[in-house]
């Protein structure tokens, strides 16, 4: 496929510009100075509308996502985006907004609705997961998870605490640790047993050094733990704080609240549990709530609610720990997840869980005859298989099935995570899709299997009908070269 710039044609012209109403060079003068204009026009290429659009759609072609096909790419929740909340996000009052109005001194008054938008929001989020308040700041979640370690610090350096560990079990996403270790925290990794995290090896571990402890329930192996309200009982009492990565809260939404389970801080993602896009980086949304004793240590500014019904931008906090996003966050992002939750309502929102659920265990089913299941037990809203046992019989790598997977029209599962299952093949199907469309992968799966036993030499070089076939991803990585024509490279 060529590039914009190999079909350019001198003289060529997709678009024609009104002429000027003044002289040229007077529109010119003052308004970029001498000194940076070009000598030469700029060298961009001169084609025709047709072609632009050729061209560009031809490319969005080659690309895979929620609105092509099945995403089952575990514990990230690539689900189906509702197209009704893209157009509450393009309303002019909203989407026409500059980003310094609320904060001018009258500009309050003309900027009400979008902070109406983020105080029913701290309400809605505050509800659904048990906690006092919320800040919508974080723009993603690990950005949230960041405000949250910085949450717990701040709250034992105001009780005078001196605490230098935070513990993670060792299923947790990579990004917790890293959250901590950004933080200055220690790092420690409790062991898991049955899938879960240890709770005689997690009180082994708990000391008065303990600051926080960052868990997902249910966990990346899609099973919710059982005894963690003996660990948060246990962390509460040497006054160590609880940390709840959202990540995976469509499996239990209106069913259980973190805060009713004792967590003290909860980061969400918006982008993944309430359906805003999730993918190509972005945008996302990783806003933070917290119980009562922390709600002092949020973000400024805070929307808060005047007697008279208007809202307003509160500064007035000085134990916050201060700005952590430019603005309100990604406030689209917020807008299109307040739609979402607004049209589904507490009994949608069950139904969510449910069908995610449900989803996942009838994968869990309908693959495990030809699967192995990593953890054999029932799950919640993801699976983890693992190709062990398709290594030592065929030589057939979690990899080579997420390629074929390509092969077969699919989006490849999350591979080699969590780490505590070998060869793990992570699959989340999410409440969007319909038996229909798992069935289909469940056929394609069971292809796969079959050629792994028959032909396992053709799992190795898939993928084969994708423009580009199987590369070597690390020096793709690492040494990346680009060329305009691929007969040159």
């Amino acid at each position: 496929m060529k590039t914009i710039f190999e079909i350019s044609r001198q003289g060529r012209r997709g678009v024609e510009l009104p002429k000027l109403d003044v002289p040229e060079e007077a529109a010119r003068k003052g308004a970029i100075p001498a000194e940076l204009r070009r000598a030469e026009p700029a060298q961009l290429p001169e084609v025709a509308e047709v072609d632009v659009t050729r061209h560009y759609t031809n490319l969005s072609r080659l690309n895979f996502g929620v609105d092509v096909g099945f995403y089952p790419l575990g514990s990230c929740t690539m689900k189906y985006n509702p197209k009704f909340t893209e157009q509450a996000s393009r309303l002019p009052g909203f989407a026409h907004l500059h980003p310094l109005l609320p904060q001018l001194r009258r500009g309050g008054l003309l900027a009400q609705g979008a902070l109406q938008v983020l105080y029913e929001m701290d309400l809605l989020l505050s509800e659904i997961t048990g906690m006092a308040a919320f800040t919508m700041q974080p723009m993603a979640g690990a950005h949230g998870e960041l405000t949250g370690i910085m949450l717990i610090a701040a709250y034992h350096r105001d009780k005078g605490n001196t605490r230098s560990t935070v513990l993670v079990p060792d299923s947790a996403h990579g990004t917790n640790p890293a959250s901590a270790a950004m933080a200055g925290y220690q790092v420690l990794t409790v062991p898991s047993k049955g899938g879960v995290m240890d709770p005689e090896a997690f009180e082994e571990m708990l000391d008065e050094n303990v600051a926080g402890v960052m868990m997902t329930n249910p966990n990346t192996l899609g099973l919710f733990n059982p005894y963690i309200k003996r660990i948060a009982d246990a962390a509460h009492e040497v006054d160590a704080l609880m940390y709840y990565d959202g990540a995976n809260l469509n499996a239990i939404m209106g069913y259980a609240k973190p805060g009713d389970l004792g967590f003290d801080i909860v980061h969400l993602n918006l982008h993944k549990t309430f359906a805003t896009p999730h993918g190509g980086g972005g945008p996302g949304a990783g806003p933070v709530g917290v119980v009562d004793k922390l709600v002092e240590y949020l973000p400024i500014s805070r929307v808060l609610q005047r007697d008279d019904g208007t809202y307003t931008l509160s500064y007035d906090h000085p134990k916050s720990i201060g700005y952590i996003a430019p603005f309100y966050g990604n406030f689209g992002v917020v807008l299109k997840a307040y739609a979402y939750i607004k049209a589904l309502g507490g009994e949608g929102l069950k139904r969510v869980s449910e069908n995610a659920v449900l989803n996942a265990n009838y994968l869990r089913v309908k693959l495990g005859a030809e699967w192995q299941v990593g953890i054999d037990k029932p799950c919640m809203h993801e699976v983890v298989f693992t190709a062990k046992d398709k290594v030592e019989k065929y030589g057939v790598s979690a990899m080579d099935v997420a390629k074929a997977l390509i092969d077969e029209g699919f989006h490849p599962p999350t591979v080699y995570f969590p780490m505590v299952v070998p060869e793990a093949l992570m699959i989340e199907p999410t409440e969007t899709e319909s038996k229909e469309s798992l069935d289909d992968f469940v056929a394609a799966m069971s292809r796969i299997a079959q050629k792994a036993k028959e032909d396992p030499d053709s799992l190795h070089a898939a993928p084969k009908r994708t423009p580009v076939g199987r590369l070597d991803e690390v020096s793709a990585a690492r040494k990346l070269e680009l060329c305009q024509n691929i007969d040159q490279c």
